[in-house]
């Protein structure tokens, strides 16, 4: 196992995967609209015959969590169907996948983090469709293994971290949700935690217990608020933070109030652990702040 296909090009995690990729001897390869697109069928078999990878990474996906309401066949399209055209694809090339999905398949009502076999309830039209994605990717290619993660953020692209910035330099003050509980993930921890897993299946080969789905988050827990609040504490900008509920912020899709995930099975199949999230975005914020 070599070449690696890696689509959704010009995202965040498929940046990442670019860098993180190549110290450990693979070749990325990464690919995105019009050579790979949801909307045209045929072109994702096409790109995936092309490129001859050893295992594709499929970062390609709706993730515009509001505008999936209004337009959920389109999410469906891209977050249900697109994964399984991107199965088949590896099945006939008898290569794995790994799958990118979401805390937001779960509800966030336990009041715990949720293992992978709790039963997935979402509340909103992306987290239907990315669950949608999760099952038909598994159908489609018996060596499918699915990574549900959370809160994934960068030096670039669009994510929370660098919406605090521009606003905390526009503001005097601002109101961040503090009663939705997750993990904040640099995007270039988890692509060094998949590069991690495309090793081992490297060396070890594929086994059974590599397939279904796995929870890859950073590290502890937070609150928008507090993650607000680390951004702000490691930088120039000083914004009064002022804590607000959900309710106070009303969004067009619903949230899990409470989207921690258990990510103890990656590292017991594996041995992979992701770093303290405080350790993550110091990492990305020196990068952002360097740039």
């Amino acid at each position: 196992m070599r070449r690696i296909l890696v689509t959704g090009q010009g995202g965040q995690l498929a940046a990442a995967l670019a860098t993180a990729l190549p110290p450990r001897g693979f070749e990325a390869i990464t690919t995105g609209r019009p050579a790979f697109d949801f909307d045209a069928p045929a072109s994702v078999g096409a790109a995936v015959a092309t490129a001859r990878p050893d295992a594709v990474v499929n970062c390609a996906a709706w993730t515009a969590v509001d505008a999936a309401e209004d337009n959920e066949p389109a999410a469906f399209r891209a977050n249900a169907l697109g994964p399984g055209l991107v199965a088949a694809a590896c099945a006939a090339s008898g290569i794995p996948l790994i799958q990118i999905s979401t805390d937001y398949v779960f509800d966030g009502a336990k009041g715990a983090p949720y293992v992978e076999s709790d039963s997935p309830n979402p509340l909103s039209a992306y987290g239907r469709t990315k669950l949608a994605g999760e099952w038909s990717a598994l159908a489609g290619n018996p060596q499918t293994l699915v990574l549900r993660t959370a809160w994934v953020y960068a030096a670039a692209g669009h994510n929370f971290l660098r919406t605090m910035l521009r606003l905390g330099a526009e503001r005097p003050e601002l109101r961040v949700v503090a009663d939705q509980h997750g993990a904040p993930t640099a995007a270039p921890d988890l692509a060094d935690a998949i590069a991690a897993i495309l090793s081992r299946i490297r060396y070890d080969g594929w086994h059974d217990s590599h397939r279904g789905v796995f929870h890859a988050t950073g590290s502890g827990t937070t609150t928008w608020h507090g993650f607000a609040e680390a951004i702000f504490g490691s930088t120039g900008l000083h914004p009064v933070l002022t804590a607000i509920t959900t309710a106070d912020f009303p969004t067009r899709a619903c949230r899990p109030a409470d989207g921690r995930l258990d990510c103890s099975r990656l590292d017991r199949t594996f041995g992979i652990r992701l770093p303290p999230w405080r350790e993550g975005l110091a990492r990305v914020l020196h990068a952002r702040l360097a740039a």
